[in-house]
């Protein structure tokens, strides 16, 4: 090929198929990509196991204490406090769940609509002629709140 044929075929630009196949790929990475967050969903949900599990701690400490209140005017103090922290680490938990949840959802509609648009767009209508593309989230985020600790708490 001399060098006129080459600077002429390089003018054409890329092949069709080289954005197609990239395209391609983008999009089953978006989608690997919520695939994952559904995960992280499911595991958060197992977490959220944990949290029933404090709730159930603190609830048999609070009856302990109410059964040794009836008998002795005195409460063991190491045990009102045990049964607090319980609570303290319930909450916290469930409001953690809470928020990762949310940011997951919004993530997976962003994603899914990424990937919507992309398919869309670059590989045209699907079999019946019309594209869904998921509509994206209209808020940037439902979560401003980037760490959470036991002082951050507010009770709902």
């Amino acid at each position: 090929m001399d060098a006129d044929a080459f600077n002429d075929a390089a003018d054409d630009g890329p092949t069709p198929l080289l954005p197609m196949l990239m395209a391609a790929d983008l999009q089953d990475n978006l989608l690997v990509a919520a695939n994952d967050l559904e995960r992280l969903q499911r595991l958060l949900s197992d977490a959220t196991q944990t949290l029933m599990g404090h709730f159930h701690g603190a609830s048999t400490q609070m009856n302990q204490l109410l059964r040794q209140a009836a008998h002795h005017p005195e409460i063991d103090e190491h045990q009102l406090h045990e049964a607090m922290q319980h609570l303290a680490g319930a909450v916290t938990a469930l409001q953690f769940q809470d928020m990762s949840s949310q940011l997951i959802v919004h993530m997976l509609h962003r994603l899914h609509h990424c990937a919507d648009r992309l398919a869309r767009d670059v590989m045209g209508d699907d079999e019946d002629g019309s594209v869904v593309v998921e509509p994206a989230p209209l808020r940037p985020s439902p979560v401003t709140q980037d760490e959470m600790d036991a002082g951050s708490i507010e009770l709902f």
